[in-house]
């Protein structure tokens, strides 16, 4: 049996001294999650193949690095501990890759947000994977229509251009932008030196052959010229998108859904 332990100096998430790191949801014990509740940010990626010079879980820390940045600047939230696998059958064929698929991803999805009703008010889906999007669509409508407040975002493009970044067409997969991305984030897992130009397959290719085939190395698009100036600039410009996406929504403020009404 282990001895009493007071929690009288627990620390709801929201209130911590000044200039001490937000604490992530895993870092927490369970008095700690008291009234108010938090908005739960889950970051989503994948284990998966980024050609000869990028980890596997590159995705996964794009989306954990959104999410910290995000809950530093916005209050009421928390960032859960990532799921680090995804959809990624396109990636079939490569070593490293642990795909869960389109469904079984939507099912577990479903389940954790259903899981958090006791601890957050609503959960926003932090997706890193492209490969992941159908399943997400699919769980964020079913959720929804159960009443449970959730939202789903993801890196656009878009936002990229508009922050000055050049976005390539074909920058699919391990090109500039995950490169640069990695070098703000993680610049001793990146080995520029195996770095290699990709095909620029159209996405109606992709999806019907998978990697392999297009590209031996992994790679789709070019990451010539990417930088951790660079990253940084992606990187700020996702965290604002994203935190911009959750002000706007309805869901981010208001009184706790009744449990009652839910199924």
């Amino acid at each position: 049996m282990l001895p009493n332990v007071s929690t009288s100096s627990a620390r709801p998430p929201g209130r911590r001294p000044p200039g001490q790191r937000a604490r992530g949801l895993g870092e927490l014990r369970w008095p700690e999650l008291d009234d108010p509740r938090p908005l739960l940010l889950l970051p989503l990626g994948s284990t998966e193949q980024h050609g000869p010079h990028l980890p596997l879980d590159t995705d996964t820390r794009i989306a954990v690095a959104v999410a910290t940045a995000v809950a530093a600047r916005l209050p009421g939230l928390l960032v859960a501990p990532a799921f680090g696998y995804g959809a990624s059958g396109e990636h079939a064929g490569f070593p490293g890759t642990l795909s869960l698929g389109t469904r079984a991803l939507e099912l577990a999805l479903v389940e954790l947000v259903r899981s958090a009703d006791d601890t957050a008010r609503g959960v926003v889906l932090v997706n890193g994977h492209g490969g992941n999007a159908a399943a997400v669509r699919g769980a964020v409508r079913l959720l929804t229509a159960e009443g449970r407040r959730v939202l789903a975002w993801a890196p656009r493009a878009a936002v990229a251009v508009s922050a000055g970044v050049p976005v390539a067409a074909g920058d699919l997969h391990a090109g500039r932008m995950e490169t640069s991305l990695l070098l703000r984030l993680a610049p001793e897992l990146v080995r520029l030196d195996l770095a290699t130009r990709g095909p620029a397959p159209a996405i109606s290719d992709l999806v019907r052959q998978g990697v392999r085939p297009l590209s031996p190395s992994g790679v789709l698009g070019d990451p010539a010229g990417a930088s951790a100036t660079e990253g940084a600039t992606l990187l700020e410009a996702f965290a604002a998108d994203a935190l911009a996406t959750i002000r706007a929504w309805p869901g981010y403020a208001g009184p706790t859904p009744d449990h009652a009404d839910r199924p």
